[in-house]
């Protein structure tokens, strides 16, 4: 399969995950069947990522990078970034790819050739100088330029420089801490958490996966079947327009037959539905539904997960049914990671 296709294919498993949702140790009902999902034995997840000083150093480290500013008046250091226009020539004459206008340079990133950026350091925004140099040898990108002596006229533009880590910006960036070192075990806290969300959501999804798989189907509801088709299809139609393309032009141009994509189509349709009634099985055996309070409740915290205002917005984009059937998978998911049993696979170690 052409490389093209398979990622648009994997673009339909995307598909499946929104629509799936975005006494006895067996569950059924009209369309699923499912049992020993109870203490079902999974690959043993890896371990959660111990948070280190130097995991929240860099975290700080990229906030201030965002609140940097412009110094004003100051002369570039080193961990500035600053704004250039520069014309490289060899031999008196300007030459192809040397020369740029606005570019971006951090000093100290290593981005330019030795020696350039440290020549900015000590010059201030307005400042134009000579910068004599000579390209490494070997030279990969352009192995014409070897060890080639080279002449940059550099005019700087701006200076950029982050801001000193001290109570005072915390202060502007943190509604908790007062200090740096609160701010600090704030950071840490906020990084374990993070941690323990994504081993959560690594032992949901192999639990989940694992009982989907087991799950049998009795039969296929064929009108949400081919809704689901319907849905998929239509949103690659907009892709398509907003590429300015048919449907079909834009598949084929993925690397994909219409006939096998639609076959495949079916397929994220047919699982996608098969996940809503074995959940909705799972939820009832177990006593997991909710009330239309729970529900309410439960969809305040998806609004802000996936970035909506509110409730009412993140409505406007999927139908309460919609939103119903990922609140109870994520309540079923959360469940079987409680009471599944994870295990080494000693053939993938």
């Amino acid at each position: 399969m052409k490389k093209k296709a398979v990622v648009l294919f994997a673009g339909l498993l995307a598909c499946s995950a929104m629509l799936g949702g975005c006494g006895g140790n067996q569950a059924s009902n009209d369309y699923v069947k499912v049992g020993g999902y109870k203490g079902i034995e999974v690959d043993k997840v890896e371990d959660k990522q111990e948070v280190s000083d130097e995991d929240v150093d860099n975290y700080i480290q990229a906030v201030r990078q965002q609140n940097m500013a412009e110094a004003e008046g100051a002369a570039a250091e080193d961990g500035d970034t600053v704004n250039i226009d520069f014309v490289g020539k060899m031999d008196g004459q300007e030459f192809d790819g040397g020369s740029a206008q606005g570019q971006e340079v951090t000093i100290g990133s290593g981005s330019f050739i030795d020696g350039f950026e440290d020549s900015i350091i000590g010059h201030k925004a307005g400042e134009t100088y000579d910068w004599n140099g000579q390209f490494p040898d070997p030279y990969e990108s352009k192995p014409e330029y070897a060890g080639k002596p080279v002449t940059f006229t550099i005019t700087v533009n701006s200076v950029m420089r982050m801001p000193e880590l001290t109570d005072e910006f915390v202060q502007t960036v943190s509604e908790e801490s007062k200090t740096v070192d609160e701010y600090k075990e704030e950071v840490k806290k906020l990084l374990e958490d993070s941690a323990e969300d994504n081993y959560q959501y690594d032992l949901e999804s192999e639990a989940w996966e694992t009982v989907v798989e087991k799950a049998e189907v009795i039969s296929y509801p064929e009108d949400e079947v081919k809704e689901a088709e319907e849905q998929i299809i239509n949103n690659y139609k907009s892709l398509a327009e907003a590429y300015g393309m048919e449907y079909e032009d834009y598949i084929t141009s993925q690397g994909a037959e219409v006939e096998d994509f639609e076959k495949q189509v079916n397929e994220v349709a047919k699982n996608s539905v098969k996940q809503k009634y074995l959940a909705q099985a799972i939820a009832e055996k177990e006593k997991l539904t909710l009330t239309d309070k729970e529900y309410e409740e439960e969809f305040k915290k998806l609004a802000e997960e996936y970035g909506y205002p509110d409730v009412d917005t993140m409505k406007e984009s999927a139908s309460e049914d919609e939103l119903k059937n990922i609140v109870l998978q994520n309540k079923v998911k959360e469940w079987l990671a409680d009471n599944c049993i994870q295990v080494v696979n000693e053939s993938a170690e």
